[in-house]
């Protein structure tokens, strides 16, 4: 089951659909990158299950950085709106939409 940090970014992406949002967490040894775009979770660095509602953030994981990127993401060639954003800094801008 999700946590509310991973649905509260989902729900972000949702009302902002012209944004990706790219996490960068770390969980007990590993470090992790997580997409989310247009309220789905994806791990860039694990495998992801077929299942929305399996969680990809694990309540457990401390989130290291949160960059917000220009959709269609192309990792290639990303296109950034803002890097290095705390979790802090996140919950201003989903207060800010109502998330």
């Amino acid at each position: 089951m999700k946590n509310s940090r991973e649905k509260r970014l989902e729900q972000y992406t949702l009302k902002r659909p012209q944004e990706v949002l790219l996490l960068e967490i770390q969980l007990e040894d590993e470090t992790d990158q997580i997409l989310i775009f247009k309220g789905f979770s994806s791990s860039l660095m694990r495998p992801t299950a077929f299942d929305p509602e399996v969680a990809v953030l694990p309540e457990t994981a401390k989130i290291m950085t949160i960059d917000r990127l220009e959709s269609p993401y192309n990792p290639s060639n990303p296109r950034y709106i803002q890097t290095g954003l705390t979790w802090q800094e996140m919950e201003e801008l989903l207060s800010q939409i109502n998330v």
